[in-house]
């Protein structure tokens, strides 16, 4: 069991590291993503500086490596014995600091987002649904991103799922962590957003007045 866990972590961890928008620009679009826009090789940043089909393809692909680590006990018929969120957990470790990419990495939202897909789709389609929300009433992904992983974590507490709630929680701490830049602009009003949404509105008829 114990070789089983070790290379099950050291999957989730490869996986995770992956660096899809940074590959993806370098060897398809001839772009070093980390030199354009915010300098992340995250989804948000893939859909900015590469396009809308990019940024898809990346964000499917570093949702699935989420899904794909965290089910590893389910594909071995261990789940029972080894809890798939604590083997995914490995797979947002290694899209932060990937292997591929001096250490470097994204800020752990749709790898995180795969996990939990991966363990219980339910909560996957709540979070995705907060997400959304938050998205439409602020028009930053910042900020949509913070409040869906922290409402997991909540929701969590409140369903009294102990295990979720420590790997949410560590992960709510990691995405603001990774965030930090971003919660400076937003208490300054400086955040960048989307062409849509409440936020966008306001801001656009402020500027135009």
């Amino acid at each position: 069991m114990i070789f089983e866990i070790i290379g099950m972590i050291i999957i989730a961890y490869l996986l995770g590291s992956i660096p899809t928008g940074l590959w993806i620009g370098k060897y398809i679009y001839h772009k070093d993503i980390r030199k354009l826009g915010s300098g992340n090789i995250g989804t948000t940043n893939t859909f900015r500086t590469l396009g809308f089909k990019a940024g898809v393809v990346v964000l499917v692909i570093d949702v699935l490596k989420g899904t794909l680590a965290a089910s590893q006990p389910y594909f071995l018929g261990i789940s029972g014995t080894v809890n798939p969120l604590l083997i995914g957990l490995f797979a947002s470790l290694g899209h932060t600091v990937s292997i591929f990419d001096n250490f470097h990495g994204g800020k752990a939202v749709a790898t995180s987002a795969g996990i939990l897909l991966a363990y219980n789709p339910l909560l996957f389609v709540v979070a995705c649904l907060i997400f959304i929300f938050v998205l439409c009433l602020t028009s930053m992904v910042s900020a949509a991103s913070m409040v869906g992983i922290s409402a997991i974590f909540i929701i969590a507490l409140f369903i009294h799922a102990w295990i979720l709630a420590i790997v949410a929680g560590i992960l709510t701490g990691v995405v603001f962590y990774r965030h930090r830049s971003n919660i400076h602009r937003i208490l300054s009003g400086k955040e960048s957003m989307v062409s849509f949404g409440l936020g966008y509105y306001l801001r656009e008829k402020k500027q135009n007045k």
